[in-house]
């Protein structure tokens, strides 16, 4: 009889339990959305001090007035605000000398002449800076262009921008504006 009882109690609690309410299994939760990828880095440039113009590096720690006293206004322009001389209207396009092309602002040997070679683009090339020393480079990102700024490494003066698309041995094209180079002769006395 007690076998009896304890059957009958069983069947009656599983009776309750099949006939109570059934609560449904906890509804997963819907996937929450990925957590944005992060933005691949970006080459920035330094941030400028409001003295320096629009992003141009200033090593020398001149003055905007000091800057604009030592440069022609177009010189100005380009070097320091990141300017663009028009196409073909360089002093420097056309040049075939001998000797190294420095920049403007300094005085910092940039580029041989005999790396230098018609492109066609209306703005001197060169296929190559003396030496890796002698430009520095920095991600432009601006106009929505992602581009390759070239820099005098001494002055932080804007040169212009290099390319992939150049001549061999290195396949690279240093576009730059006339106005932010001079030529010192082979010959010229030091």
């Amino acid at each position: 009889m007690t076998t009896m009882k304890l059957l009958g109690l069983a069947i009656l609690a599983a009776a309750a339990v099949s006939c109570a309410p059934k609560t449904e299994a906890p509804k997963p939760e819907p996937p929450k959305p990925a957590a944005p990828a992060p933005e691949p880095a970006k080459v920035e440039a330094p941030k400028p001090k409001e003295a320096e113009g629009k992003g141009v590096r200033n090593p020398l720690g001149l003055s905007d007035e000091e800057w604009k006293t030592k440069l022609t206004p177009e010189q100005y322009k380009v070097c320091r605000q990141q300017g663009t001389e028009r196409p073909g209207t360089g002093k420097l396009l056309n040049y075939k000398g001998a000797g190294t092309f420095v920049c403007v602002a300094c005085d910092h040997p940039l580029f041989d002449a005999k790396a230098k070679f018609e492109s066609g683009t209306g703005w001197p090339s060169f296929y190559q800076p003396l030496s890796k020393q002698a430009v520095a480079e920095r991600g432009d990102f601006t106009h929505g262009m992602s581009r390759v700024e070239v820099c005098c490494p001494k002055c932080g003066s804007h040169l212009g921008h290099v390319f992939e698309d150049g001549p061999q041995p290195t396949g690279l094209r240093y576009c730059m504006n006339s106005v932010s180079l001079k030529v010192v002769e082979k010959d010229a006395p030091k």
